[in-house]
């Protein structure tokens, strides 16, 4: 049985409903596979680890940083003497304008939020900062860390500033490599990637139960991205996609097996071959056993 994957609100994980930031004394450390609603950025410090992210895997060293969108799934098992800032914080925190379903964020282009770029080619790069840069990002969390202990007049907006100063080091030390992968636009073959990885597990288990939880969880996603990501890219809900993959693999049982309808039915997951009868007429306007008779007399 797949695990269900946890999703964790600002609540859940942040001192404020907006922006959190936590060091490894005060952070839960979370070990398996998880997303959350809100952004998150991770500033590893000391310790060696990866970042599990999506279908991917990149290492998480000293100097290193991670970039989580919302509900992208992801883990990272930190070492016992890690050391590391996590950042947490909200769309509406970082781009106070930005009107945008967490869901649309790949769609957003960069001249627009260029603060994004880190996020959406997480899984393409590895990031991590020596020297100035490093003790500068450093001092960043430091210092967010402790204006929000103590918030007060306009902590927020200084907060801000700092968070993007921090991003901002970023994006400049891996300007090359992030405006390349962005006129590539890489964040859309992950998303063809991704929808191939719940094609590949429907066709593999289409004569099992097949739910939107299993395959999310299959292809790395959370039930609710992926739901998103179908209908968007294809117009179907994962119904529709189940279906039409059973009734594909059911016409080519039927034009080039001898199985009877029945042993058909079961072999791409109804326990009702009369209900199967009713969904391939629905879809063929023919019945199963006709079409296997048409099929025949064309290959004559």
């Amino acid at each position: 049985m797949t695990r269900a994957i946890r999703t964790y609100s600002m609540a859940d994980r942040a001192a404020g409903p907006d922006f959190g930031i936590r060091d490894e004394t005060s952070v839960t450390r979370i070990a398996d596979a998880h997303r959350h609603e809100y952004f998150q950025v991770q500033l590893n410090l000391a310790g060696e680890t990866k970042h599990h992210i999506a279908a991917t895997t990149r290492p998480l060293g000293s100097g290193y940083l991670s970039f989580v969108l919302p509900y992208r799934v992801h883990r990272v098992p930190h070492p016992p003497d890690s050391k590391f800032y996590v950042v947490s914080f909200n769309l509406r925190f970082l781009r106070p304008e930005l009107d945008v379903d967490p869901l649309d964020l790949e769609d957003v282009p960069l001249a627009r939020a260029p603060e994004l770029a880190p996020f959406l080619f997480q899984e393409y790069l590895d990031f991590q900062l020596r020297g100035d840069e490093l003790t500068a990002a450093r001092e960043a969390c430091e210092w967010m860390a402790a204006e929000s202990r103590h918030r007060r007049y306009c902590s927020l907006e200084m907060i801000r500033g700092h968070l993007l100063l921090l991003i901002g080091t970023v994006c400049q030390r891996y300007e090359q490599e992030l405006t390349a992968l962005a006129a590539k636009q890489a964040q859309r073959t992950s998303r063809r990637d991704a929808l191939a990885r719940v094609v590949r597990h429907v066709r593999e288990n289409l004569a099992q139960r097949i739910t939107l939880i299993g395959a999310a969880a299959a292809a790395d996603l959370s039930p609710n991205y992926l739901a998103h990501l179908l209908k968007k890219e294809t117009g179907k809900t994962f119904t529709d996609l189940v279906t039409e993959r059973r009734m594909e693999k059911a016409r080519e049982l039927l034009a080039h097996t001898t199985l009877r309808v029945s042993e058909i039915a079961e072999a791409v997951g109804f326990e009702d071959g009369a209900y199967f009868a009713r969904r391939f007429r629905q879809c063929y306007d023919v019945a199963p056993r006709d079409y296997r008779h048409k099929a025949a007399a064309a290959r004559r």
